[in-house]
């Protein structure tokens, strides 16, 4: 029993947790772990607008539906509710840096090596996954976003990495928070187009489009191009508005390849 406990990432003493932050260069991060122990990655998800990690821990619905996959729920902390990406209302850190070091203490903690990480993330923070996906791709192997995409101006293909992961993305079409094609946040700063934010990252990952088949995840129909370097690259369209349900989490979650 010794032997097992050592072996195992849940039982390694470490100062955080899902109450207590786990700090890194730059901010820190939440974690909460299946409670059987069998845990085969992580799903590592960034809050929407004025959210924290402390609040996103008690979104219980998509905490209980990670961690129903195997997966550890990373809830990663913005600096005063909000992500600084190109193009973002603030810049406050360095998230690039910021994220690659979350990356690493991932893996020196709990040996999540990037073949078992899911990013993820609601509104600007989907924006935020989507720029990691963008910038640091080759870190993760798959992704599961709702209602947010890149910002103007937007990237080219060639500012990504060629290693886009595999995706889901699922966007409301009577979303109004984050419209699909995007909106003016006050004078300087602009949502950028869901559907021209999808073809950069199907560019760069060199999707074949004229493959593009219809499959249903999580009840919705979506469009999912399988001829990408990496994956699939899947576009699901809800008739909602600007939502991220557990439901969808974990359609989306099997489809990568990370069944309960």
């Amino acid at each position: 029993m010794l032997a097992a406990a050592l072996a195992s990432p849940i039982a390694a003493e470490v100062p955080c947790g899902a109450s207590t932050g786990c700090p890194i260069p730059g901010g820190e991060y939440r974690i909460a772990f299946p409670a059987d122990g069998d845990v085969r990655g992580a799903f590592v998800y960034f809050h929407g607008w004025k959210g924290s990690a402390d609040l996103q821990m008690e979104q219980r619905p998509l905490v209980a539906m990670t961690l129903a996959h195997h997966l550890a729920y990373v809830a990663v902390d913005g600096i005063e509710g909000g992500w600084s990406f190109p193009g973002s209302p603030t810049v406050r850190r360095d998230e690039r840096r910021f994220i690659g070091a979350l990356f690493d203490d991932l893996r020196q903690r709990y040996h999540f090596t990037p073949d078992r990480i899911v990013i993820g993330g609601f509104s600007i923070g989907a924006s935020m996954a989507w720029y990691t996906a963008c910038q640091q791709g080759e870190k993760a192997a798959g992704m599961v976003t709702f209602s947010g995409v890149f910002w103007n101006p937007l990237p080219k293909a060639s500012d990504c990495v060629s290693e886009i992961p595999p995706m889901v993305h699922f966007h409301g079409r009577a979303d109004t928070t984050f419209p699909l094609t995007g909106r003016a946040i006050g004078a300087h700063f602009h949502q950028g187009d869901t559907f021209k934010s999808l073809v950069i990252m199907r560019q760069r990952a060199r999707c074949d489009v004229t493959d593009t088949r219809q499959i249903v995840v999580g009840g919705i129909v979506c469009d999912d191009v399988p001829g990408c370097l990496r994956g699939d690259s899947i576009m699901c369209l809800h008739n909602r508005g600007h939502e991220a349900r557990a439901g969808w989490l974990d359609a989306g979650l099997a489809v990568l390849g990370f069944p309960k």
